[in-house]
């Protein structure tokens, strides 16, 4: 059977399909296309693990770690990998929607797949990832499966209203990534990209520890959903901020959150910004910090009728990357009360960014970095929201 078969095929079984009928409709398009087999692996929300999803007859198999694993490998250079083992060949491909990561799939096959076939893999491994997505909306076994410790109250609130964590437009890459992912403190981040303009939000509520954290993700939960409110009553973003400040004030005059607000136009690389008593950001070009983004130009939400903001502006270059942070990354302690500081940030994520890895992979790295150098124990939320601007569009969407 050719891919276009085998495609349609999935296509007319996935009108009722669940999540447990993922698994063998994998293992059937792998027969279909001369493979043995095809086991299915979501990614843990830690992003350390690759979980197996399980079905009838599926091969047993234990989680796989991404360090160290070919398997790993594929997920975090979104791209296929290969390996011989005992009973044939291995072929790992990442299972990606646009360029959200959401695990593996493992091709069991007799000797090695003709790079003829791959493509056609590639193809049954995309479809896969998006019945996987759509069926998480309307079942818990995909969330289940992903999670590996249970998941307190107020870190279920925040994380169904994040985004995705990577978006691409072809222009630009949008990559983001909270920790920790089971307990959180307050922290938050949006983005929408609404024709040629990209529009980036990163919150920091304050009130870690507070009632659970309860009361720091009310907080962030309101400012997410007045920023979604300006953003799509089409505000700009000076009328955004005091937007959100008097959403924010008028619910709880005490709270206070620091924040970003951001707007990349694709046409032209110009990205403006509002930081309310948050750390400004950082522009990364051919290697080097280009510029540290201004900080503080507007006061933290709720203070925002003392004094007016400021919108700071940059031009970016095709290539650049643009990285925006809580405080919870510069200012992790390791035990001996060392801080993991701004300097430390920027020689990671260049090392990271010479390495030629994806904005995702990129973030995902720095965010475990943080936690080691803590001895994985996060003393504050630690959300990095990045930018990668591929190229100008060429005409107004």
């Amino acid at each position: 059977m050719g891919e276009r078969d085998v495609l349609r095929g999935l296509l007319r079984q996935s009108h009722h399909a669940r999540p447990e009928d993922l698994p063998g409709m994998a293992r059937w398009a792998a027969r279909q296309l001369g493979a043995d087999d095809m086991v299915l692996y979501l990614v843990d929300h830690e992003q350390r693990q690759l979980v197996p999803l399980p079905g009838p007859d599926v091969p047993p198999r234990e989680p796989l770690t991404i360090e160290g694993t070919l398997a790993g490998r594929a997920f975090s250079m979104l791209r296929p990998v290969g390996g011989p083992v005992d009973d044939g060949v291995r072929l790992w491909l990442p299972l990606v929607n646009g360029l959200e990561r959401m695990g593996v799939a493992e091709v069991i096959a007799a000797a090695a797949v003709p790079d003829s076939a791959v493509a056609a893999f590639e193809a049954v491994a995309s479809l896969l990832t998006e019945m996987v997505i759509t069926r998480s909306h309307y079942s818990d076994t995909i969330e289940q499966i992903r999670r590996q410790a249970p998941m307190r109250l107020a870190a279920e609130m925040l994380r169904a209203q994040l985004p995705p964590l990577t978006f691409s437009t072809g222009n630009m890459i949008i990559s983001g990534i909270l920790e920790p992912c089971y307990d959180v403190g307050g922290d938050a981040f949006d983005y929408a990209v609404n024709g040629d303009t990209a529009h980036l939000a990163l919150f920091d509520a304050v009130g870690h520890g507070s009632g659970g954290g309860m009361r720091a993700v009310i907080l962030a939960s309101l400012a997410l959903a007045a920023y979604r409110n300006a953003r799509r009553s089409g505000f700009d973003l000076i009328e955004t901020y005091h937007h959100i400040d008097n959403a924010v004030r008028d619910h709880d005059r005490r709270g206070l959150i620091t924040g970003m607000l951001a707007e990349l136009d694709q046409r032209t690389g110009r990205l403006r910004v509002i930081s309310a008593g948050h750390p400004g950001g950082l522009v990364l070009r051919h290697g080097k910090v280009a510029t540290i983004l201004p900080t503080p130009t507007a006061l933290p939400v709720t203070l925002g009728d003392r004094r007016p903001p400021v919108v700071v502006e940059e031009t970016l270059e095709p290539g650049d990357d643009v990285l925006f942070y809580t405080d919870g990354i510069i200012e992790a302690r390791s035990v001996d009360g060392t801080r993991f500081g701004t300097e430390r940030l920027v020689d990671f994520t260049v090392r990271a960014l010479a390495d030629g890895l994806p904005p995702p992979e990129t973030a995902r790295r720095l965010v475990h970095a943080i936690l080691a150098h803590q001895d994985n124990r996060l003393q504050d939320d630690a959300t990095v929201l990045m930018i990668r601007f591929l190229e100008r569009t060429t005409g107004s969407s």
